[in-house]
């Protein structure tokens, strides 16, 4: 059995893939409700893209707000997601109490086995297994546990992992409040004394989300109140929009840190338990499914027995670099939506004018952003699509992402000349619609992860040696 500590969106994702690939789980969770809260609003494309691949993504579209651009840093000239290529070119407005609701919707008919109210205290690991202390109850024992939870991570803690990085210096402010004057849309403001978005959410409710010169420095100030939230918004846009009856207020930081490494034998991390910053462009929950996306079919099967330990290596090897640039794109981030000064404004306006004027910068922010740009390392001399995000392509009458749906991974014959191979869904035959990148590629296979394993363009070629080597 699997142990996963934390049932937010990482920890139930990764539930429902490690059921996909066979293997047992249970998710252990401190709190005994769901969080009402919303930390996180926004899914992004390549998200939404892992739902698709399941076969899910329409419960969270039918929830959602569609969004057809985002930001970089708040900046005021947005980028435009519909050049993404990506059957999703949005992203999804969707307060993370719905996005977690779905999820463990998603989980538990998997048959992963959820239970709350179970506080992790500490685990130790031996050659064989891990034992995990709970509060008031008697220990587990797992084959592997993962820390999905959260920054205070005791699962990280208790395995000895470093969490270096940096402190602190400047604060931010949310509201989700009842607003008598609302505006007729979404609203982003920027300026000497502070910036603002204010946001709709269900239920009447919008969020105010900002930060102002007064939140530098490395002390955290004390509890936020409706007062002081008033005041600010007041400063920054002239007026409170009659603001009202806080459903939640918050305050949160720029301290920034990725774990030294994600895995530590039998114990690995995920989400914000492996990398923790600035909230700026709604990344956080979007990078955390990421990470469980990439282990999850891993670690079932190690579980299983097909593939060999070193697996696992690679979850760090490959996504601990999606986190450093992760990190260092919110540190940019948060540089622009806290320069207040005159010359932060003239950065903002420059940075602002170059995304309206350059579409290709405003492509390739918004592919990083979504996270549609992720590569990851192909061995030397390998094909030039290896290690890439596999797109939506069209097969006949279906698509990539619906072959996807088994968790297992799926052997393109584009050329059409393979016997079907054992432990993978076969498609056999050419693109039903042409793809500038897949141009002359005869066969390919394809991760669980939707990235790509290995890729051929000789049509004589057997790609049953990929498929053989593909837990290598």
């Amino acid at each position: 059995m699997i142990v996963i500590v934390g049932a937010g969106p990482v920890g139930l994702w990764l539930a429902a893939e490690l059921r996909l690939g066979g293997a047992e789980v249970t998710v252990l969770e401190d709190r005994e409700e769901p969080d009402p809260h919303s930390k996180a609003l926004t899914v992004h494309p390549r998200t939404l893209e892992l739902l698709a691949c399941r076969g899910i993504v329409e419960r969270f579209l039918d929830e959602g707000r569609r969004i057809p651009d985002g930001h970089f840093g708040g900046l005021d000239d947005r980028m435009d997601f519909g050049v993404l290529d990506t059957p999703f070119p949005f992203t999804l407005a969707l307060p993370q109490a719905r996005t977690e609701a779905l999820l463990e919707e998603h989980a538990r008919a998997a048959g992963a086995r959820i239970l709350r109210g179970h506080r992790v205290t500490g685990l130790t690991q031996d050659a064989s297994a891990v034992t995990v202390e709970i509060a008031g109850r008697p220990p587990v024992r797992a084959t592997h546990v993962v820390g999905c939870d959260g920054t205070r991570s005791v699962v990280r803690g208790a395995a000895g992992i470093a969490f270096p990085g940096t402190e602190a210096t400047t604060w931010g402010w949310l509201g989700d409040v009842v607003l008598d004057a609302p505006p007729p849309g979404p609203v982003s403001i920027s300026g000497p004394a502070g910036g603002l978005m204010v946001v709709p959410l269900p239920g009447g409710v919008h969020r105010i989300v900002g930060g102002d010169p007064d939140g530098a420095g490395p002390d955290r100030p004390g509890a936020l109140t409706l007062d002081e939230l008033r005041a600010k918004v007041v400063a920054i846009s002239g007026g409170d929009y009659g603001l009202r009856d806080p459903r939640w207020l918050s305050r949160f930081g720029n301290a920034t840190r990725q774990a030294e490494r994600y895995r530590s034998g039998r114990v690995l991390l995920a989400g914000d338990a492996a990398h923790m910053h600035f909230p700026t462009g709604g990344v956080g929950l979007n990078a955390g499914v990421q990470d469980a996306a990439n282990l999850g079919w891993k670690l079932a099967a190690v579980v299983r027995g097909e593939a060999p330990d070193a697996l696992l290596d690679t979850y760090h090897d490959e996504r601990h670099p999606v986190g450093a640039e992760l990190l260092a794109s919110t540190r940019a981030q948060t540089a622009l939506m806290t320069g207040h000064s005159p010359e932060g404004q003239a950065l903002r306006a420059l940075l602002s004018g170059l995304i309206a004027d350059l579409p290709e910068l405003s492509r390739t922010l918004a592919e990083r952003l979504s996270a549609l740009s992720v590569a990851y390392p192909a061995a030397e001399g390998g094909h030039r699509l290896a290690g890439t995000r596999a797109p939506d392509l069209r097969l006949g009458d279906t698509g990539l992402f619906t072959l996807l749906r088994t968790g297992r991974h799926v052997l393109l014959d584009l050329a059409g000349g393979t016997a079907p191979a054992e432990g993978v869904t076969h498609h056999r035959g050419p693109l039903s619609a042409p793809h500038a990148d897949w141009a002359g590629v005869a066969a390919a296979l394809i991760r669980p992860d939707g990235h790509v394993a290995w890729a051929g363009d000789d049509p004589d070629a057997d790609p049953r040696a990929a498929v053989a080597g593909r837990w290598g």
